[in-house]
């Protein structure tokens, strides 16, 4: 074992690339949209219920900033996870899997992400 090899235990220094931010952004995304599909899937049981039920839930998406946090937040998510998994839909059909092709895809997901995130917040508020 070579214990004189340098070891940089400051994490803060060490920056990514974009397309290794991306790739774990989506991976994040995809996290939350699995712990989000509990509060969905209990919001759409409610919902059915009962007349009762579905104007709870829907007073609360109406009124509540909570509840449009949390399903902006949740669209969101779901917004990168779908663009970033076309990326890597294409990374696997070998398309643009250079180094610029990389990062010019990375900057493509970002981009078309930040306008669907933006319009999911016009559309919950």
């Amino acid at each position: 074992m070579n214990s004189k090899r340098p070891v940089n235990l400051d994490l803060t220094t060490i920056h990514f690339p974009l397309p290794a931010l991306t790739s774990i952004t989506h991976r994040i995304t995809g996290v939350i949209l699995f712990v989000g599909l509990m509060f969905a899937f209990w919001a759409l049981g409610k919902s059915l219920s009962s007349p009762a039920g579905f104007d709870a839930v829907s007073n609360a998406l109406a009124n509540n900033f909570f509840a449009k946090f949390v399903a902006w937040g949740l669209l969101s998510a779901l917004a990168f996870h779908f663009v970033a998994g076309i990326k890597h839909l294409l990374m696997d059909a070998d398309i643009g899997v250079t180094l610029e092709g990389g990062v010019k895809k990375a900057q493509i997901t970002v981009v078309i992400s930040a306008v669907l995130i933006i319009l999911a917040g016009v559309w919950v508020w």
